[in-house]
């Protein structure tokens, strides 16, 4: 029997994917952006042994780097991030909607058609290929070869 169910039961079920909640924290769960974006001003700018400028302007450096890189990239996703998500989510829209109403039914076409042409050239295969090549197979299978090795 089907077991009955609240009408609140029914709308969480029923809730859609795109009003879930989204993670604050963890904003790449799948680590997709892992080995990308995760420059440092170690990996770009480094003094080797020797060849050291004053501790200041090292401090200096480090903080100007690491602060301008985080306000440029959070300028830079205020203010393109919205459009370029709109641009995003077009385009993958448009891609399933070309898979999901062109690609697909085409191929299942494709397959049904190539399954007739398949049990034709199935059927002309055994009917005119098989009794020749069981024909030849019978004239050569008394052929015998002797390899000798002579001095």
């Amino acid at each position: 029997m089907a077991e009955e169910r609240s009408p609140l039961e029914e709308r969480i079920i029923i809730k859609d994917q795109h009003t879930k909640e989204i993670d604050l924290v963890n904003r790449d769960p799948k680590h997709i952006n892992e080995d990308v974006v995760k420059v440092d001003f170690e990996d770009v700018i480094a003094e080797p042994v020797g060849t050291y400028s004053f501790d200041g302007v090292w401090k200096s450096s480090y903080t100007t780097f690491t602060v301008s890189k985080y306000w440029c990239y959070r300028l830079l996703s205020a203010v393109l991030g919205v459009p370029l998500a709109v641009v995003w989510g077009f385009l993958f829209a448009l891609i399933s909607f070309c898979h999901i109403w062109a690609v697909v039914p085409c191929i299942k076409s494709y397959l049904i058609e190539i399954q007739c042409v398949s049990r034709i050239y199935s059927l002309c295969i055994h009917t005119f290929c098989d009794p020749l090549f069981e024909a030849l197979s019978k004239i050569c299978s008394n052929i015998r070869v002797a390899v000798r090795k002579e001095i």
